[in-house]
């Protein structure tokens, strides 16, 4: 009996189901953290006196950028992705939450019970010793953040290869970004009820249950392996061989995507961090509800990621979907970047944003497995969110720096900042086109359907 019943949870649709509702809840718990100090940047540069902690801009995207600081500079997504696939989903994924628990506990404690006063040389600058201390808690989120990331990515890939793998990654997506809707949307309303810190509390809270969920996981994986059918390497095919790492390095089509991943990411994300604030200084949005703005793209593609996912299962077009995705994006920040500042045009290009922003996410993760081994899936992404990382740490410091440079009398031009935006976006197109002629050449399959 004991015996059908795991046979039965290995080839159950419910069971695979269930399994993407709680991997996907503990990775939106990550995305909340991770975007729930972003709206806060108007509030954390009002002067202590005011209620907020007197940050720079070029702090703020220090802090910003921060996330991905131990992950570049000590290569711990390397090791992450090494961890991965020799210890598996389990260990690695509970790792991962618990890193992202102690992140976000310090996070909160600087911003909560630090003094913004004392400061201190950092690499030539000087800075705030509370903004040093915060960036670090958000470098160790930000190592279990991407060691969630890749985990999560190879638990669908185990339980959902030949079935539909994009639609869940998909929805997986789309949780994901409800995640940063509600910390773009609810952080300011949460910090003007309460306090600047209570954000980062409420953080900690979701994060905590996120572990919670993950161990049930672990419960049902561990059944899913002792069974007969489990897909956990079984058979040498799926076992780690590093002839397959030295193939997949030598592969131009797997760098490809890599970099199209670090352009598309790297003018993305380090956007909304800045975007709260645009739409204070350029199109007069009252604090409290700016960050609503730029929630609309997370919230767009919640709806809109699965439905693309799931047209990519069943009609392929990957790569040309991927071409859309940066054209349309490269195009938005264009529009940021012209002087208009009416709140329709800010409303309308987010949302045009947002069926970008669920475009190519829908497309890309589920193209990885077409040209990587499946053993290789863990270092693989690590590979991926490596280099993502190095533009995601650097381009938020670049930006502050830009916007402290245009800054005069409190008031914030953000035009060049968008202008360097957009020219991210314009290499992003190129990549995109490349991996186009690429797959067409090699056969990758990435145009192709995923459903067999």
């Amino acid at each position: 009996m004991t015996d059908k019943v795991k046979s039965t949870l290995a080839q159950s649709t419910a069971a695979r189901w269930v399994v993407l509702a709680i991997v996907a809840f503990t990775m939106m718990t990550g995305y909340i953290v991770a975007k729930q100090v972003s709206p806060l940047q108007y509030y954390l540069e009002q002067l202590p006196a005011d209620g907020g902690m007197g940050w720079t801009s070029s702090e703020f995207g220090f802090f910003a950028g921060s996330r991905g600081f131990f992950n570049v500079f000590f290569l711990m997504l390397f090791v992450s992705g090494f961890i991965l696939d020799k210890k598996g989903v389990r260990f690695a994924g509970m790792l991962s939450c618990l890193l992202m628990l102690g992140g976000t506990v310090i996070d909160y404690y600087a911003i909560a019970f630090m003094s913004p006063v004392p400061t201190m040389s950092f690499f030539g600058d000087t800075m705030k010793v509370q903004v040093l201390v915060a960036a670090g808690g958000f470098a160790l989120f930000g190592i279990g953040y991407e060691l969630c990331g890749i985990a999560v990515s190879k638990v669908i890939v185990k339980w959902f290869t030949g079935k539909e793998m994009a639609l869940a990654m998909g929805l997986q997506v789309a949780l994901a970004r409800l995640g940063t809707a509600l910390a773009l949307g609810c952080s300011p309303r949460v910090a003007d009820a309460f306090t600047l810190s209570t954000p980062l509390l409420l953080g900690v809270f979701f994060v905590g249950l996120g572990t919670v969920g993950y161990l049930v996981y672990c419960s049902m994986d561990r059944k899913f392996d002792e069974s007969n059918s489990s897909t956990e390497l079984t058979d040498d095919s799926d076992k780690f061989k590093f002839s397959d790492l030295k193939s997949t390095l030598s592969n131009s089509g797997f760098w490809l995507i890599t970099i199209l991943c670090m352009l598309y990411y790297s003018s993305l994300y380090p956007f909304l961090d800045f975007a709260t604030k645009l739409m204070i200084t350029k199109y007069s949005v009252g604090a409290d509800v700016a960050g609503f703005i730029p929630a609309i793209l997370p919230f767009t593609s919640i709806i809109l990621t699965p439905l693309f996912g799931a047209m990519y299962d069943n009609i392929g077009k990957g790569a040309s979907i991927m071409i859309i995705g940066t054209i349309m994006l490269t195009l938005v920040l264009m529009v940021f970047a012209l002087p208009l500042s009416s709140t329709w045009i800010a409303v309308t290009a987010m949302i045009v944003l947002g069926i970008a922003f669920s475009l190519l996410p829908s497309v890309l993760w589920p193209a990885v497995p077409k040209i990587v081994p499946i053993a290789l899936l863990g270092t693989a992404y690590s590979i991926i969110y490596f280099i993502q990382n190095i533009g995601l740490m650097i381009v938020p410091w670049v930006i502050g720096k830009v916007l402290d440079a245009n800054t005069t009398g409190g008031k914030t031009d953000y035009t060049q900042a968008m202008w360097v935006f957009s020219g991210i976006g314009v290499a992003a197109i190129i990549v995109a086109i490349m991996l186009l002629v690429m797959d067409k050449r090699n056969n990758y399959g990435l145009e192709l359907k995923n459903n067999k």
